[in-house]
C-alpha cells in the first residue's frame, strides 16, 4: 500500500472512525483501524464487534493495500502533521511508514487479515430521511434510555416509522421520551427496531458534523447500517419487543400549567443542591397561579421557592426526581414548558409550550 492524501481529511476521518475503537484486550486488532487503499480512496474503519464506524477519504493511490494500525497512536500522531498532505505507505513486516516534511516515522501494524469482517446486510428495509432536526431528535430522546443492562430492552432508542410518521422512544421504566417527526414523504415503511444507546448517541454526533441532507438507513434483522455521505454506521440491533410504551402516555390531565423554563431550570438548581446526596426528590404543589417548589429536610438543609404560573384545573401535588426534570428541561428549546398533572400518583407529562411531537414523562414518587 502507497498512497499521498490530505492531512486535514486523514486527522477528521481518524477521530470519527476512532469513536467505535474497542479497548478489547484480548483481541488487539480491535485496537487498530482498518486502512483499506483502493482506487481513489483511502477507507477507514473501526469496529468494537457492536458497533462499526467506517469513513472514506480521497486519495492518490499508487499501491492499493491494506493493513490495521493501532488507533491512538495513529489519531494522536496525524494531527501533529504541519503539512498539507501525507504519505502513506506499507513496508516490510506489516509496518506504516509515515512521511511528511522533515519527519518519518514508522508504526507496526497488524495484518488485515485478522480484522473482522462487518455483516452483510441480506436484503434490507431501505429508507432514506432528512438529516435536518434528526440528531436533535435522537438527543431529545437517548439520555432517557436505561443503563440497567439486566433489561436490555431499554438500553435502546426505539424507532417506529409508519407511512410519513417517525417516532422515536426511550425509558428506563421512571421516565419515557418519546419524539414524533411528521415526515415530507411517505415512505410506504410499517416497520419498528431498537437501536442501541451508544449507537445512537454516535449518530446523532455524525449528523451534528454533516454537510449532508440525507440519511440511507438500512435495516435488517439484527442490524442497521446509516449512510451519511462518506460515512457508514453499522450496528448490531437490540433484538426484543419495546413494552407497550403507550400505555402510561396520559390522555388528558386535571390540571395543566405553564412556567417559564427558565425560572423553573433555576429554582430546580437551587433546590437540587439541598437534595443531591440524599433523595434527590422535590416536591411540586400546583395551586391557582402559584408552583410551589420544596424538598424535605436533608443534611444539609431544606430549601424552597414559588414560580407564577398559567395555570387551570384543580389544584394538584406531586413529588418527582430533580435530575429528571433537568435532564429534559435541558433539551426543551421553548421558553414556557407545560406541565400536565392528575394526582399525586400518576405520570407527569413535560412538554413545551410551543414546539410540539416532543413529550416527556415522568412517574412520581411515593413520598
Amino acid at each position: 500500500m502507497k498512497l499521498k492524501c490530505s492531512q486535514s481529511d486523514l486527522a477528521q476521518a481518524l477521530s470519527t472512525v476512532n469513536r467505535a475503537v474497542s479497548s478489547n484486550n484480548t483481541l488487539p486488532v480491535l485496537n487498530n483501524i482498518l486502512l483499506r487503499a483502493e482506487g481513489k480512496k483511502l477507507h477507514l474503519s473501526a469496529t468494537n464487534l457492536e458497533i462499526a464506524i467506517s469513513a472514506s477519504i480521497d486519495a492518490d493511490v499508487e499501491n492499493e493495500g491494506t493493513l490495521t494500525v493501532p488507533a491512538k497512536a495513529l489519531s494522536s500522531y496525524i494531527p501533529l502533521i504541519n503539512d498539507a498532505d501525507v504519505q502513506l505507505m506499507v513496508i516490510s513486516g506489516n509496518t506504516l511508514d509515515i512521511r511528511s516534511t522533515g519527519s518519518d516515522t514508522k508504526m507496526k501494524g497488524i495484518s488485515s487479515e485478522e480484522f473482522p469482517s462487518l455483516p452483510k446486510l441480506d436484503k434490507p428495509n431501505h429508507f432514506v430521511l432528512p438529516t435536518e432536526h434528526l440528531a436533535t431528535a435522537i438527543e431529545q430522546v437517548a439520555f432517557a434510555a436505561s443503563t440497567n443492562i439486566s433489561r436490555p430492552v431499554l438500553t435502546g432508542l426505539y424507532w417506529s416509522i409508519k407511512g410519513k410518521e417517525m417516532k422515536l422512544v426511550a425509558t428506563d421504566s421512571y421516565r419515557l421520551a418519546e419524539r414524533s417527526v411528521k415526515l415530507e414523504k411517505d415512505l410506504e415503511l410499517d416497520l419498528s427496531f431498537i437501536v442501541p444507546s451508544k449507537t445512537a448517541h454516535e449518530l446523532a454526533k455524525a449528523l451534528s458534523s454533516t454537510m449532508a441532507n440525507e440519511i440511507d438507513v438500512y435495516v435488517t434483522k439484527g442490524q442497521i447500517l446509516f449512510k451519511i455521505g462518506s460515512l457508514e454506521l453499522m450496528s448490531r440491533l437490540i433484538d426484543l419487543n419495546f413494552p407497550p410504551y403507550e400505555k402510561v402516555l396520559p390522555e388528558s390531565c386535571k390540571t395543566e400549567t405553564k412556567v417559564s423554563r427558565a425560572d423553573f431550570v433555576l429554582a430546580l438548581k437551587k433546590l437540587s443542591v439541598i437534595v443531591r446526596d440524599s433523595s434527590n426528590n422535590v416536591r411540586l404543589k400546583v395551586d391557582g397561579p402559584k408552583l410551589g417548589l420544596s424538598s424535605d429536610e436533608t443534611q444539609v438543609g431544606q430549601g424552597s421557592s414559588e414560580l407564577i404560573i398559567d395555570s387551570k384545573g384543580d389544584a394538584q401535588e406531586a413529588a418527582l426526581n430533580v435530575q429528571y426534570l433537568l435532564d429534559v428541561l435541558s433539551r426543551i428549546d421553548d421558553d414556557q414548558v407545560y406541565l400536565g398533572l392528575n394526582d399525586k400518583l400518576s405520570p407527569v407529562k413535560v412538554t413545551p409550550v410551543q414546539g410540539s411531537g416532543y413529550q416527556y414523562i415522568i412517574m412520581p414518587l411515593k413520598v
